[in-house]
């Protein structure tokens, strides 16, 4: 009986995987971490040398006061900027040296650098060099939250005291207090700070969503503490962690399928069903990501996050095929 389940059970997916989640785009369309299409277009000047059309950009984000934007602009240019060995950051020094945009980018460089290096001795002598990059960023454009986030990831790296974080929370409470970005740092520091305590920042991601419009990312900060919880082993949690789920899927029905905004929270998302066993659902955020896949959380599962991606989403797919009945006509209610 067990072989003959078995066979059953290979014959329902080999049948009806295909035809589950049909709809999601085809595996080498979807991009890790991809620009949207106004910073793709500017940094697409970058290989020449051309800085002109990014500088502009983060000239738009500041000025508007796009915040979230700017935030995600800016990770992702000093990451092309750590990985692509050219000298275009190097360009724009030499021709705007007093840039506010320049000055934060050259701070997120310099703390993302110092956190990729190896030893921890030599993270924490970056880390300290990174100092006076980070305050002339937050000197150069008052209003910007965004500088106020790096000082408290800088921090986490230097286990600065609880009163130093305290102060650097002040400093993004004046300026944007819903930004996501300043609240995803701010809960990671509170969890490395005191690891044997919990609930301290379970309660500061819960307090921060119940604080916000509907459709605010902080929404999703929750889903992230809980997901932080359970990768450390936390346990008897259950409750905050449906709470959590309900407040991320609130979230993800509040934005368009395919919205780059909320992607990374729908990644999160996306993982958590999962690990719930909850398929359709899972399958349900797969299609509302779309191709937007993210390092986080996929990198926390493996050296290759993209992929980690494609086979979690395949295995969606095979976990609802599995229970659609043998002989069910394709095409069913997960479809």
């Amino acid at each position: 009986m067990p072989v003959l389940r078995s066979l059953v059970a290979a014959s329902r997916m080999l049948r009806h995987t295909p035809h589950i989640g049909a709809d999601l785009p085809p595996d080498d369309a979807v991009l890790l971490d991809a620009p949207d299409d106004r910073l793709a277009s500017a940094a697409s000047c970058l290989p020449a040398g051309d800085f002109k059309p990014v500088a502009e950009l983060l000239a738009w984000t500041r000025d508007t006061a796009w915040w979230e934007t700017r935030d995600r602009y800016v990770g992702w240019l000093a990451q092309q900027h750590l990985t692509d060995g050219s000298d275009w950051l190097e360009s724009w020094q030499d021709a705007d040296p007093a840039s506010p945009d320049l000055a934060l980018l050259r701070a997120e460089s310099a703390v993302r650098g110092a956190w990729l290096a190896s030893g921890p001795g030599h993270r924490t002598a970056l880390l300290r060099e990174a100092g006076p990059l980070v305050r002339a960023a937050a000197d150069a454009a008052p209003a910007d939250p965004v500088p106020w986030r790096i000082a408290i990831t800088r921090a986490r790296g230097l286990r600065a005291q609880r009163e130093d974080f305290d102060g650097l929370w002040a400093q993004v409470q004046s300026r944007s207090p819903h930004h996501f970005g300043c609240h995803v740092s701010a809960l990671r520091f509170l969890r490395a700070h005191d690891a044997s305590r919990p609930k301290e920042y379970l309660a500061f991601a819960a307090d921060a969503a119940d604080s916000v419009l509907p459709g605010s990312l902080v929404l999703g900060l929750p889903l992230v503490a809980a997901y932080e919880y359970l990768l450390a082993g936390g346990r008897e949690a259950d409750t905050y962690v449906d709470t959590a789920i309900a407040g991320a899927q609130e979230l993800s029905a509040w934005h368009p399928a395919g919205d780059r905004e909320p992607a990374e929270v729908r990644n999160v998302l996306a993982q958590m069903l999962m690990l719930r066993k909850r398929w359709p659902e899972a399958l349900d955020q797969f299609r509302a990501i779309g191709v937007h896949a993210t390092g986080f959380p996929w990198s926390r599962l493996g050296d290759e996050p993209r992929r980690e991606f494609l086979e979690m989403r395949t295995g969606v797919r095979v976990q609802l095929a599995s229970t659609v009945r043998l002989w069910a006509k394709p095409g069913g209610p997960y479809t």
